[in-house]
């Protein structure tokens, strides 16, 4: 079982880690990092890179395709080979997902109409213009295609498939092997539950980002 996780320049750490640490722990699978070039891309702080191991090319029939976000998912909207690839490989795969704004890429190559989505809290109003519908539940399937809310979602996405695929023993041996028990310091971890200034806060800073403005 072959799992695609694409990669690009900006694109956030734990989107892409999350699903490998948790898919990668399935029974016979392969993981690959693939990109439009092999090599190393760095995350949205720059700090930390990742190396893609195979180009597009190379890749052709993933059993699932994972894709994440972060905030280079804005330069790759546009059509184009990106796009044609992943069409490409979601005609064979099993299970298609997102992480984040990992869904508005899948929207953009025209994946998600009419289907149920989630992203971040702070790209949730894009996805009707792809034609998706918004739902602001941290993991989403609608048939073979799965979207993960912000960021750490990602984990979450990764272990219920993991249950989907190889059962409810198998994914909960990968959380306890992970030992993903989450006792968060602090209640903030919504828009609906961090205080209201912080939420303001967060979304002025991303404002410019979400409208593809530096």
């Amino acid at each position: 079982m072959q799992i695609a996780i694409l990669l690009y320049d900006r694109f956030t750490t734990l989107d892409a880690v999350g699903p490998y640490e948790t898919l990668s722990r399935l029974p016979e699978a392969e993981a690959v990092f693939v990109a439009e070039r092999t090599g190393v891309h760095r995350n949205d702080i720059g700090s930390l890179g990742l190396a893609a191991d195979a180009t597009l090319s190379e890749v052709t029939a993933p059993d699932i395709l994972v894709v994440p976000g972060g905030p280079g998912q804005l330069a790759q909207m546009a059509d184009g080979p990106l796009h044609e690839w992943i069409r490409a490989v979601d005609a064979g795969t099993t299970w298609t997902t997102s992480v984040c704004t990992g869904s508005l890429i899948l929207g953009a190559a025209g994946l998600l109409k009419g289907r149920r989505a989630t992203s971040h809290w702070l790209a949730l109003d894009q996805l009707p213009a792809l034609g998706a519908e918004p739902t602001g539940e941290r993991v989403v399937f609608d048939g073979k295609y799965v979207t993960a809310a912000g960021v750490s979602s990602g984990i979450d996405m990764g272990l219920t498939l993991a249950g989907r695929i190889a059962g409810d023993a198998v994914a909960q041996t990968i959380q306890l092997g992970i030992e993903y028990d989450p006792q968060p310091p602090y209640d903030a971890g919504a828009p609906d539950k961090a205080p209201a200034e912080i939420t303001a806060m967060l979304r002025e800073r991303s404002r410019f980002l979400l409208a593809g403005e530096e």
